[in-house]
């Protein structure tokens, strides 16, 4: 590793007036647009919310917060020089060596003197006079901008329901996807996790191990894979770095943008022994690769569901109490909802300090001053640890307020569900880019991978105007209306949109039920960007 002193700082400095190009938001997707658009010789600029930069990774730091796809892949591929320097220690990352990481990417190529924190964009106008975006900030700040680029993350806006009495509760109130930057110990105290969604199957084995005892409320029941993580081998290690490029090459033949095999078997088609080896061998190796297994398991219900009852009866193994894995067993397709990996998760409720509620048929009534009320019965809580997940996808862009062409606001566009093309940009709303948006391959991928494919995208999309003295971009309103019918006929085609999830919005009370990312595949997304940039911008208007 470089010795670069860590610094986690951002630029103190306010800005106003003129920029080429404002950047909303210091993830791994912001950080990256500020580089590329410094390589092009453009002031830029980062607005962050946040006191520091790694966006999900500076939210989501909860007890068990770690990454599900492996270390080695889940990185930055633009610098040959960074993939050799930084040395990942486990093969799933914990959040603090991401967020490390993303503080290591800061400093190392000079990002943080144009990077403002603490600074929330409050609205996006476009000019329509001098076509520029005008924006504001929380803090006071007006911009003037040629561009504005959103890269706000997939899953930034987090969710808490308006539970009844919730502003009466006199104990202390958590959300993991807003957790607090000093540590929280529940130790000696009674607990409440509402929610066993990813978060939650991470979280929920660190908090059963302080708390005196903890109430897991469960709504709906989730497909969770055993990670098996440990110290990365420095032999593994050094093969990877020997031909790091060989992985990256492999990985963006894939659908998920991640270098992992998948056998050209059907698991219908194959024997009852063999299909429970191949099940057994993905189980014990960890991780999402699990799905992996057969080439048709989200597209064969009958291939699903033996991948499914494979994990039931793994639940129903570890689990002493068979009316506890009967509630933990999910009865759905495997695979629609985000598959969670997890560290001793079923094993969690063997403990005797943990009690799994029930709340499908007796909801959660209200929040009570001294803790939780369902099916009549309060239950005493010291603290609330809400895993509720997030408005994904859409909600961190709706926050803002972005008005286009006409005063029209993003809010009204996507009433019906989010429109947009490739993921990238929107008809009346010219110059405005957003990174891994609906309509992309985004959360069913590789971040990074499609991350950085995006931002490549926008760079030589600026490039281009500049070199022909162009002024505005925005997609056309038939390319657009065609794309996302082209998303939605794809999503069809997959068992991924046979069930409520928040890929199509379902957890939150309102939202337009629309399958938002794109399950085409990254080669296939790819291939239909450069092939809309070899055909002079097909499906953009440019002047």
């Amino acid at each position: 590793m470089s010795n670069i002193q860590q610094n986690t700082a951002c630029s103190g400095e306010n800005s106003a007036g003129q920029l080429e190009v404002a950047i909303i938001g210091a993830g791994f997707a912001g950080m990256y647009m500020l580089y590329c658009m410094r390589k092009l010789g453009l002031s830029a600029r980062i607005y962050e919310a946040g006191s520091g930069v790694g966006g999900t990774w500076y939210w989501n730091r909860y007890p068990g917060a770690r990454c599900d796809v492996e270390s080695i892949q889940y990185s930055y591929q633009f610098s040959e020089e960074l993939q050799q320097e930084w040395e990942w220690t486990e093969k799933y990352s914990p959040q603090p060596d991401i967020l490390r990481y993303a503080n290591h990417v800061a400093d190392r190529f000079d990002l943080r003197r144009d990077i403002q924190c603490n600074t929330r964009v409050m609205s996006a106008v476009f000019n329509e006079d001098s076509h520029r975006w005008d924006i504001q900030t929380e803090t006071g700040d007006r911009i003037s901008a040629a561009f504005c680029v959103m890269a706000t993350g997939c899953l930034s806006s987090s969710n808490t329901p308006a539970f009844k009495g919730i502003r009466d509760y006199k104990g202390n109130i958590y959300h993991t996807g807003k957790w607090p930057h000093d540590e929280v110990s529940f130790n000696d105290m009674t607990v409440g996790v509402i929610g066993t969604g990813s978060s939650a199957i991470q979280a929920i084995p660190v908090f059963a191990s302080q708390a005196d005892h903890l109430f897991v409320f469960q709504r709906t029941p989730n497909y969770t894979v055993p990670a098996h993580n440990a110290a990365l081998d420095p032999e593994y290690v050094r093969d990877i770095k020997s031909d790091y490029a060989g992985l990256r090459a492999r990985a963006k033949t894939k659908p998920s943008g991640y270098d992992l095999p998948i056998p050209p078997l059907s698991a219908v088609e194959t024997s009852p022994e063999d299909r429970f080896q191949t099940f057994e061998s993905k189980w014990q190796n960890g991780g999402v690769g699990f799905m992996a297994a057969f080439n048709d398991l989200l597209v064969d219900a009958a291939a699903n569901e033996t991948a499914a009852e494979f994990v039931r009866k793994k639940i129903r193994e570890t689990v002493d109490d068979p009316k506890i894995a009967k509630l933990l067993s999910p009865d759905n397709v495997i695979g629609c909802k985000r598959l969670c990996v997890d560290t001793n998760y079923w094993e969690t409720f063997n403990l005797p300090n943990v009690t799994l509620v029930d709340v499908s048929r007796t909801p959660i009534e209200k929040i009570s001053q001294n803790g939780l009320c369902t099916n009549g019965q309060e239950y005493p809580l010291d603290a609330i640890v809400f895993a509720t997940g997030f408005d994904a996808m859409t909600g961190a862009l709706l926050n803002i307020d972005i008005r286009g062409r006409g005063g029209q606001t993003l809010q009204t566009k996507w009433e019906g569900g989010p429109k947009t093309y490739l993921g990238l940009a929107m008809a009346d709303f010219p110059n405005l880019f957003t990174i891994t948006g609906p309509g992309s391959p985004s959360v069913l991928t590789n971040m990074l991978p499609s991350i950085e494919q995006h931002v490549e995208w926008i760079t030589d999309c600026i490039s281009h105007m500049h070199a022909n003295g162009l002024e505005c971009i925005e997609a056309n309103r038939e390319a657009e209306n065609e794309w996302v019918e082209h998303v939605n006929q794809v999503a069809d085609l997959s068992l991924r949109s046979t069930c409520s999830s928040w890929y199509i919005g379902a957890n939150i009370e309102g939202k337009a039920r629309v399958f938002m990312p794109y399950i085409g595949g990254f080669p296939k997304y790819v291939e239909k960007c450069n092939n809309v940039v070899a055909n002079d911008y097909e499906g953009f208007i440019l002047n």
